[in-house]
């Protein structure tokens, strides 16, 4: 019975060992696939975007400009970095010279009054590394968001814009 079970386990083992391959076939790595092409890119292609009209580039600069006038109060409000403040007064100033792009020469000297105001907040913060001025700032902040929400909404420029 013992002799048996001894070539039974062997046999066993043996087969295990074996596998259906061959010996050298199962142990060896199989080569990597390079099949795969890429392929190239000879001419871009440009992306216009949708097509959208001025009225509605108009709201939407304005929309961002908003977000990023509001996200600058807060930041100043609650003592943010220093980037984080310059950030968010270069992305408000960007879509006022958006929006800018967009309106008659007169209209677009009324809003270089902002943008100028803006930019000196702007320069105002760079200078001011350890927020000290931040109240100062922000008051500043608050009064030019005041004064374009009352003059520069859509209904009081549709007639400006080019």
């Amino acid at each position: 019975m013992k002799k048996f079970i001894m070539i039974f386990f062997s046999g066993i083992i043996v087969l295990n060992l074996a596998g259906c391959e061959s010996f050298t076939r199962k142990f060896t790595r199989k080569p990597k696939k390079t099949d795969q092409a890429v392929e190239m890119v000879l001419v871009p292609e440009e992306y216009n975007g949708p097509n959208m009209t001025k009225e509605e580039l108009y709201r939407q600069y304005f929309t961002y400009w908003k977000s990023w006038q509001d996200e600058l109060i807060n930041a100043l409000t609650q003592n943010s970095s220093l980037k984080k403040k310059l950030d968010c007064a270069q992305e408000a100033i960007k879509n006022l010279v958006n929006m800018r792009s967009l309106m008659i020469e007169q209209a677009q000297k009324n809003l270089d009054v902002y943008i100028a105001r803006s930019q000196d907040l702007l320069s105002d913060m760079q200078s001011d590394t350890y927020g000290m001025g931040n109240n100062r700032n922000r008051l500043a902040a608050e009064r030019v968001k005041s004064d374009i929400q009352r003059g520069f909404i859509y209904p009081k420029v549709k007639n400006y814009l080019r």
